[in-house]
């Protein structure tokens, strides 16, 4: 089995869904983690803090640099993610046209690598 991470992407802005929207695209989202749990696909999932929130650390000439923000300059940016197991990209585009339907948001789909071989002795 593979690991698949389905991300959930976010515009910056606000969802234009009333609050009944808002409140059932939460419980739908709850309803599909249970849903992936029962099906043995759930690994793990989160929400992610406001872009606001983000703090970026680069390593250059041997000190740290910490700045505010984003890594990158974008309109859209990850607002939470699921990671699942499925047998292959099918099964994972299946998650992801569910996940897609909950969050009433674009979901992207990017296989985990698998780790290299360890060399023999």
């Amino acid at each position: 089995m593979t690991q698949y991470l389905l991300a959930v992407h976010n515009s910056g802005t606000p969802p234009e869904l009333s609050r009944e929207e808002l409140r059932q695209s939460y419980l739908d989202t709850d309803t599909l983690t249970d849903k992936m749990r029962d099906a043995g696909a759930f690994v793990f999932a989160g929400g992610m803090g406001a872009i606001e929130s983000a703090t970026v650390v680069r390593h250059t000439g041997g000190d740290f640099l910490i700045t505010d923000g984003p890594y990158t300059e974008t309109k859209e940016y990850l607002g939470g993610f699921w990671i699942i197991s499925a047998a292959d990209m099918d099964e994972a585009l299946d998650w992801a046209r569910q996940a897609t339907v909950a969050c009433r948001g674009p979901i992207e789909i990017r296989p985990f690598e698998e780790p290299p071989p360890l060399p023999s002795e």
